[in-house]
């Protein structure tokens, strides 16, 4: 059977947005017939078992311009509610297929029906804006560093040190969990002491994010000991825990803020002509509900083109099914020097966190922190940061290291 439909006008499909490299030999309408069936009803030959009925649930491609290929699927083909199974359909076997020599999921679009099958943030970004009280200007955080090899006493030492120096948010690193060095819950219980103390000498309300990922669960009890110390954010590298792992800890209620770490992801996103784009993996994360996703830097040190960091920032942003807004979080190479224009590109609706680039400071932990708050002050007032500096000893030392 054909899946071509050039008259097809989707209403409530699920509708993927593909970049196609067919293989030698072959037509991209040739590839997409293959991609439409494999990711839908069809089998590589025909079979006895396929009715009228069946065929009905076909998907259907109703675009083709160049190489993008624009495919319908019908709502009955997903279970709603279930991420995993949505990704087995439409970015599962395909991209194995001989038919293709490259294949990039571009977008998804999700309607109505299966997007309210899913929960969304129960925390989001106004949320997480509300609980630091802090408007007008980006979060301010960073990465502990190095990323592994501190023990837990050293993280509260540093923690009160960049917390007391006015850093609104810290994190644990993307590989860092519970280790011999570093066991997770005498580190939670120090750091929250931390934020405690914090919130008792200077009347704000900081963050820490643990990191808690790890199998579902050993994650839900980890992210039950925070949220029993008091703590308020959790942190999961979504991509290794998986979608599956995501879901059940969003749905447990638990009222924390999850940090959504995407370490992982660019083996999947970075190849622009095969895998999955980040903006569809931002799409997924915010309808299962996570309040705040690394997005990219544009001016740091990890791939992610402008148009397509904003793309993100913008969806994450957007009136979505009135599903709760998600934070962008940058990471990644900054420092104070870089801070105009990342707010110039990514406005001040973002969590910021800085590693090398607070903790190489000359100065110390502490002075890269006001580096940073002088950087944003002078960026939110538009004064150049030379300028600035010249009042501003920290940003002055800062500028002089990293350009």
């Amino acid at each position: 059977m054909s899946y071509l439909d050039l008259s097809y006008r989707p209403k409530n499909d699920l509708v993927c947005e593909f970049c196609i490299e067919p293989a030698k030999g072959l037509s991209v309408k040739d590839a997409a017939e293959h991609i439409a069936g494999e990711s839908s009803i069809g089998t590589w030959t025909e079979v006895s078992t396929s009715t009228p009925r069946i065929q009905k649930m076909a998907a259907k491609i109703f675009s083709i311009k160049g190489n993008h290929v624009r495919i319908a699927y019908p709502q009955e083909l997903f279970e709603p509610g279930n991420m995993p199974q949505i990704m087995s359909s439409i970015a599962g076997n395909i991209f194995g297929m001989k038919a293709v020599e490259n294949l990039r999921l571009e977008d998804i679009q999700f309607p109505k029906d299966i997007a309210k099958s899913f929960k969304g943030p129960e925390v989001g970004l106004d949320d997480l804006r509300k609980i630091t009280g802090i408007k007008g200007r980006p979060i301010l955080g960073t990465i502990y560093k190095p990323k592994l090899g501190l023990d837990p006493k050293e993280m509260e030492e540093l923690a009160y040190k960049v917390y007391s120096a006015g850093l609104d948010y810290t994190k644990d690193d993307e590989n860092l969990t519970s280790m011999s060095f570093n066991k997770f819950e005498d580190r939670v219980q120090r750091i929250l002491s931390v934020t405690d103390r914090i919130k008792s000498e200077q009347a704000r309300t900081v963050v820490y994010a643990a990191n808690i990922t790890a199998p579902a669960q050993e994650m839900l009890r980890r992210a039950q000991f925070v949220k029993d110390h008091g703590g308020k954010c959790i942190m999961i590298d979504i991509m290794t825990a998986g979608w599956s792992g995501l879901q059940y800890i969003r749905e447990q209620n638990l009222g924390l803020i999850i940090h959504a770490h995407r370490a992982m992801h660019a083996a999947i996103t970075r190849n622009p002509k095969h895998g999955i784009s980040m903006l569809s993996i931002a799409k997924a994360a915010r309808l299962i509900g996570v309040t705040a996703l690394h997005t990219g830097t544009v001016v740091g040190k990890m791939e992610g083109p402008k148009e397509e960091v904003m793309a993100i920032d913008s969806f994450l942003k957007s009136d979505f099914y009135r599903l709760k807004k998600v934070m962008p979080i940058a990471s990644g190479g900054l420092h104070p020097h870089l801070v105009p224009d990342l707010l110039k590109i990514l406005g001040t609706d973002i969590v910021i966190t800085f590693g090398g680039g607070l903790w190489g400071h000359p100065g110390g932990p502490e002075s890269g922190v006001r580096a940073i708050r002088q950087a944003a002050d002078a960026a939110i007032q538009k004064i150049p940061l030379a300028e600035y500096a010249k009042t501003h000893k920290e940003l002055a030392e800062a500028l002089n290291i990293w350009k």
